[in-house]
């Protein structure tokens, strides 16, 4: 997958405004449950590829939580689901 790496400080700065569909990985959701559990209990990172309103983009970080709508980087810095496209461990 193309994906531009950025820092995980750089996504504030990212729109999230476009409503089209992103193609997910069908395991999407048991990737953040996994990736969750990883930064918690083992400070791991993992690699995030999600689209914002530009392009496809790569973070690689640790998720401290998740909620319904949006999961939280280290940091205080949320990226919603609907945008996520797959984690990597």
């Amino acid at each position: 997958m193309d994906a531009q790496l950025i820092e995980k400080e750089e996504i504030p700065t990212l729109t999230f405004f476009d409503k089209n569909k992103v193609d997910q990985h069908p395991d999407l959701m048991k990737q953040i449950e996994r990736a969750t559990i990883l930064g918690n209990n083992h400070r791991s990172k993992v690699s995030i590829y999600f689209k914002d309103d530009e392009n496809v983009k790569k973070v690689e970080t640790t998720i401290w939580a998740a909620g319904t709508k949006f999961i939280c980087l280290k940091g205080g810095i949320w990226i919603p689901i609907s945008r996520l496209i797959e984690i990597k461990y």
